[in-house]
C-alpha cells in the first residue's frame, strides 16, 4: 500500500470543529507539522475534507 506524507500549511484558527477534529484525528498538531499514514480510503476521505489546510505528498 502506498504511503503519504499530510503537512499542515495554513492555520486552523476559524474553521469548523469538524476540521480541528479532523486535523486531530490525523495526528497534526500544529502549523508545518507532518505525519505519514498508509493511503488508505478512510484516510484520503479526511484528507479530501481537509485538502485547502494541507499538502499532500506521496512517499
Amino acid at each position: 500500500m502506498a504511503r503519504i506524507r499530510i503537512t499542515q500549511i495554513k492555520s486552523k484558527n476559524g474553521k469548523p470543529e469538524r476540521q480541528k477534529r479532523t486535523l486531530e484525528a490525523l495526528g497534526i498538531h500544529k502549523l508545518n507539522h507532518s505525519v505519514e499514514h498508509e493511503a488508505t480510503a478512510q484516510i484520503l476521505g479526511m484528507v479530501e475534507k481537509i485538502r485547502h489546510l494541507v499538502k499532500v505528498e506521496s512517499i
